[in-house]
């Protein structure tokens, strides 16, 4: 079975849905327009529904299942697709980012991608053992070009984030450098959670929200990989998730020389 362009069938699951929405529609002779009239969204949106950048909802597969006849065809492959691991997730969250008007992230264990320096960058994906690094770091710079732009960041910060000297003092100093002169962009909101508050709710976990303008997602790191959320009751836990961290971090100005101090520890 050839596959449609852009999409590849044996990719992931979430493909296979996206390949599968576009197949039977045209089977049927159907515009995205019209397909978008049943299911009460846009001609963009079915677009981005079977190009694998939006996933459908569990109301909207249930339609389709029963007007095209399907034998519950793509509510069951949603199903499935939810709750094994996307292959193709960084794909999609980067398209997201790309189109950030508002980013809050919450960090545990390492700096945000989007705030690394090329030093602090290598030093993690030669730990990770991975290949390729050098193009990786390129790529993971490049990223950073949406910066330009001047989305609104928010950022949390776990004090052990500052802390951990990776790559060394010297690339670690600059590291913070780095997040100390970008905190001071009028777009972006710093704040560190200090050690000091002991337990709290942000110790399971690294997420990202990303808010474009049409819609909010939600990134949280897993092992060997993430997962993203588009529902948008999950969403919206992620984003009361990131507010009640907020509430135990210390102010920007506190935050930020919370961060020198520690920086004049690696002398």
């Amino acid at each position: 079975m050839a596959s449609l362009p852009g999409v590849n069938p044996d990719d992931s699951l979430w493909a296979w849905l996206a390949y599968d929405l576009r197949r039977y529609r045209e089977l049927r002779g159907l515009t995205q327009t019209q397909v978008g009239k049943i299911i009460g969204v846009t001609k963009q949106q079915v677009h981005n529904l079977e190009s694998g950048y939006r996933k459908p909802n569990k109301e909207q597969t249930e339609t389709l299942d029963a007007l095209w006849d399907t034998g519950g065809h793509f509510t069951r492959l949603r199903k499935f697709a939810e709750a094994g691991h996307d292959p193709d997730w960084f794909r999609t969250f980067t398209r997201y980012e790309a189109d950030a008007r508002i980013i809050k992230s919450y960090t545990l264990a390492i700096v945000h991608g989007l705030l690394q320096t090329p030093d602090y960058a290598r030093a993690l994906l030669i730990a990770g053992g991975v290949p390729n690094v050098d193009a990786l770091v390129e790529a993971r710079m490049a990223r950073k070009e949406i910066l330009s732009r001047e989305p609104e960041v928010w950022a949390l910060i776990n004090e052990a984030v500052l802390d951990q000297p990776v790559g060394g003092q010297k690339v670690m100093r600059a590291q913070l450098a780095h997040i100390l002169e970008f905190s001071w962009r009028p777009n972006v909101w710093m704040r560190v959670i200090p050690r000091r508050v002991g337990a709290h709710i942000g110790l399971d976990g690294s997420f990202t929200v990303i808010s474009t303008r049409s819609e909010m997602v939600a990134f949280s790191d897993a092992f060997k990989g993430g997962r993203l959320a588009q529902e948008t009751a999950e969403v919206e836990w992620f984003a009361q998730r990131f507010d009640q961290i907020g509430a135990d971090a210390l102010g920007r100005s506190d935050s930020r020389t919370l961060v020198e101090q520690v920086m004049e520890g690696m002398r």
